[in-house]
């Protein structure tokens, strides 16, 4: 298969010289990976990391993240925020500005019309398996969704060229939310066909998809932002990491993530490839605040007493990531990395257990996936080190879907996860695993409860200013904390290795900030 997409390159590449489009880049572009085939090619059914990647190619939203997770604007090249939009305050109504002069990939202008038609498209009860929450802030959208409504007051054109947005509530952070790859936008109408042959306005045209083998891009030349660097851009599927390494090693990948088990060789061996950056990610073990002496604080409490995270870390893991003592990673504003943490004390440990009236020690369940090889030997450790303290584990191991399913019904005793974020805001680690309004399919799978927590968590969401909020994120990462939810373990930091011959990339820390613009291959 990889012939045939050496001949798909070498193709487009010949076109686009004979159309005269390759003036400045000649050759083969970046190639890049996936480890599964992307769901589909559209924005409204963007519900995994390589469709929301490969949606970010093609298309754009009213704003977008840069590789660094800030928010930059986009399709809309300024906004204001308000009451009435005006921007005086409160966070309520949003007023979005075109950039003048965007046409789609065939032609079409883009419109405020196209703006509002594309959200309605992703809300309607007619699209069937997408993830509209990020639009449900917009009021009458949740209704609209749930078929209950036949239209979204919250959405109202100004012209061809601007777009406001009401919101049920204040959220100071609904900019954010117009960066997700399902907020992008499409023609009015869509062209047929959309899922397989993407129509966008992005740096990126879709030229070809072979299911299961190959994607490939070709430079959009009337891109708003500046055409890309090269003439072509390909992705291929290669779900086996090992496999990767390997493609890379000979030259045909332009990037990889390091696999775990390679990090002390690569890390010896390449190190001027390396590139490493904190992920907006956590890996913790919920704890289901509902279920049998996980009720008490102190139990809890015992048990991130009991494990010694740091070994863990550094054996399982490679070292590849900051002990986590709270739920914000340390590349958000909120986040504490001076925080006191609980500290390997098995001592300490026990005696909590004997306080809470389990001297004897308990019986617990911990659910794993054997699909992700290295938390299921974390699981395995975490077992070994509870025993010590009279805490007796059983691993339950199921795929990955039942394991959620045990997770989002309260039906797990304890379950080791990772959380990615959608947004680059504490938020994202904070409204969703522990506002008591987000239990089980809303991402708080350790049942946490706590009205003070909900109540700064909303008082957060409606706070406008910067520095008052991130106060607000502090504290109730440190009450939430304080309370045990979780075995806090940590936040991991993405290794990955580039070609010598890639220039103008950046490791990104939110799935879409990277979108290959600045990058190509150099002569060497």
């Amino acid at each position: 298969m990889r012939a045939l997409l050496g001949l798909a390159l070498a193709a487009l590449t010949a076109a686009t010289a004979c159309g005269g489009k390759s003036a400045r880049a000649g050759g083969r572009g970046p190639t890049y990976y996936e480890s599964y085939d992307p769901r589909s090619l559209d924005p409204a059914l963007s519900t995994d990391v390589p469709t929301g990647e490969m949606v970010t190619l093609a298309f754009d939203g009213l704003t977008r993240f840069d590789a660094d997770g800030r928010l930059l604007p986009a399709l809309a090249d300024r906004w204001t925020a308000g009451p009435d939009g005006g921007g005086g305050g409160g966070g309520r109504r949003y007023v979005f500005h075109l950039r003048p002069g965007v046409k789609f990939h065939d032609g079409t202008p883009l419109t405020a019309a196209a703006v509002r038609a594309s959200m309605l498209r992703v809300l309607s009860p007619a699209t069937k398996g997408g993830r509209p929450w990020p639009l449900y802030p917009i009021a009458g959208a949740e209704a609209y969704a749930a078929g209950r409504a036949g239209d979204v007051s919250g959405i109202t054109v100004l012209g061809d060229s601007s777009i406001a947005f009401t919101l049920s509530e204040p959220l100071a952070i609904f900019p954010k939310f117009l960066a997700m790859p399902v907020a992008s936008v499409v023609p009015a109408p869509p062209p047929s066909g959309l899922a397989e042959r993407p129509v966008g306005t992005g740096p990126w045209r879709f030229v070809a998809w072979q299911h299961d083998d190959y994607l490939v891009f070709a430079r959009n030349p009337g891109y708003w932002g500046g055409a890309p660097a090269s003439d072509t851009f390909a992705v291929r599927i290669i779900p086996e990491p090992l496999t990767r390494a390997a493609e890379f090693e000979a030259g045909r990948l332009s990037v990889i993530e390091v696999p775990f088990g390679e990090t002390a060789r690569w890390r010896r061996e390449r190190p001027d490839q390396l590139v490493e950056k904190p992920a907006l990610r956590v890996v913790y073990v919920a704890l289901n605040n509902r279920r049998g002496p996980l009720r008490d604080p102190r139990v809890r409490q015992a048990i991130n007493h009991a494990v010694n995270v740091p070994e863990i870390l550094a054996t399982v893991y490679g070292g590849r990531g900051v002990l986590a003592h709270g739920a914000i990673p340390p590349g958000l504003a909120g986040s504490d990395t001076t925080r006191r943490g609980y500290g390997y004390d098995p001592a300490a440990a026990r005696a909590l257990l004997a306080q809470a009236g389990y001297p004897d020690g308990i019986d617990l369940r911990l659910w794993r996936t054997g699909t992700n090889v290295e938390l299921s030997r974390v699981a395995q450790a975490i077992q070994a080190q509870l025993a010590g303290v009279g805490v007796r584990v059983e691993l339950v191991e199921r795929d990955a879907s039942s394991q959620r399913e045990a997770a989002r019904k309260g039906e797990a005793d304890m379950v080791i996860l990772d959380w990615w974020a959608d947004y680059p805001d504490a938020d994202n680690f904070l409204y969703p695993l522990f506002y008591s309004g987000s239990f089980g399919p809303g991402g708080n799978y350790a049942f946490y409860a706590d009205p003070g927590t909900d109540s700064l968590i909303l008082r957060a969401r409606r706070t406008t200013d910067d520095t008052a909020r991130t106060a607000l994120y502090r504290r109730i990462d440190e009450r939430v904390y304080r309370a045990a939810p979780w075995l806090y373990l940590w936040f991991p930091t993405d290794l990955w290795a580039r070609r010598p011959e890639l220039v103008g990339w950046d490791l990104p820390v939110i799935f879409n900030g990277q979108r290959w613009i600045g990058a190509r291959v150099a002569p060497r």
